[in-house]
């Protein structure tokens, strides 16, 4: 039994959406000018892998190919999960995983630098049944910090945890935990020593809608290049970097975090829809391309409702992104005009 959005007790479980039933339904997309791309009707999850600088130069068609399938892999695996029933928060935890395993983002095993040469991990995880949330910033020896996010989120009173502290509670939770040598890439490196501008973003994220009709959010971060002083951004800041409520959206993003949060930007979607009657797509558009666009920020968020319709608005030249339908069809993108 759930509880649907005008509160009133169910007695019968949910069923996806007659819609989500239809096959065939993914479009072909296009993109015009700086404006969200026309995508198809309906998803029950979606990926992003980090918004930014992407240059194409850099790009050989190698590397695209892995960044691509890496997303597909991370889009199977969420996928796997509600095929079989389970839960948009379990199926968000199993589609960071490998996103966090690979070199290829700045989460985990890939997380970019700090300033003093460590690596030192955000993330947040939000279930919109609760609405209940967890998140971690600055820790520097758990595997795999989504799972972190999830275990104060689950097995503690509390939010957020920072710093050694939360380290310790991953440890006593059972959470595999490494050494900080772990998380260093040779590119990493590199871009540490180099300053450059494309390797600040890489955060990855997703949003998830299960059969029940519950909607699940998470994000997981590396930070910025050479931050200093502690720095945490938007990734593990509820509200800011990450939000999810049944019956209104899921809402991952990427990019410039201390924008993110002066804008409280995940959050101010689902109050542009809850208060102002605005679609998903008319409220994350306003969002990015106004006020995100407006503080000086740059970045995107990826968004998902309680239908299974879903946006990807970003102001950068490219977003690593995806997303899968009930019935398996698998969409990645790169690049803007995509």
């Amino acid at each position: 039994m759930h509880t649907n959005s005008f509160g009133k007790k169910n007695t019968q479980p949910r069923t996806w959406p007659l819609c989500l039933l239809i096959l065939g339904f993914c479009t072909a997309c296009g993109v015009t000018g700086n404006k969200d791309f026309t995508q198809p009707e309906r998803a029950v999850l979606v990926v992003h892998g980090g918004a930014g600088v992407i240059d194409r130069a850099k790009m050989t068609p190698e590397l695209e190919a892995e960044y691509r399938a890496a997303l597909r892999t991370a889009l199977l695996a969420g996928h796997a999960i509600l095929s079989e029933g389970g839960s948009a928060l379990d199926a968000v935890s199993a589609t960071i995983l490998p996103l966090e395993d690979s070199p290829l983002f700045n989460a985990g095993h890939g997380a970019v630098f700090s300033a003093r040469g460590t690596c030192e991990l955000d993330a947040s995880l939000m279930d919109g049944e609760g609405p209940r949330a967890g998140a971690v910033a600055g820790v520097m020896g758990v595997r795999h910090p989504i799972l972190a996010a999830r275990a104060v989120m689950e097995k503690s009173e509390h939010v957020l945890l920072a710093g050694s502290g939360a380290d310790a509670f991953a440890k006593q939770q059972g959470l595999e935990t490494v050494p900080n040598e772990f998380f260093h890439t040779e590119r990493r490196k590199k871009a540490l020593e180099q300053q450059l501008s494309d390797s600040k973003h890489g955060t990855v994220g997703c949003v998830a809608l299960d059969g029940a009709g519950h909607l699940a959010a998470g994000t997981s971060t590396g930070g910025m290049t050479a931050k200093r002083w502690g720095r945490v951004g938007d990734s593990p800041i509820i509200g800011a970097g990450t939000w999810a409520q049944d019956g209104v959206c899921a809402v991952s993003a990427t990019g410039w975090g201390e924008f993110f949060i002066r804008g409280a930007i995940a959050s101010s979607i689902a109050g542009r829809m809850r208060f102002g009657g605005q679609s998903l797509k008319e409220a994350a558009s306003q969002a990015i391309y106004g006020e995100l666009t407006d503080l000086g920020g740059t970045g995107g968020v990826i968004a998902l409702d309680g239908e299974g319709r879903f946006t990807t608005p970003f102001n950068t030249p490219g977003m690593f992104r995806g997303w899968v339908t009930q019935a398996g069809q698998v969409t990645v993108h790169i690049w803007k005009e995509e």
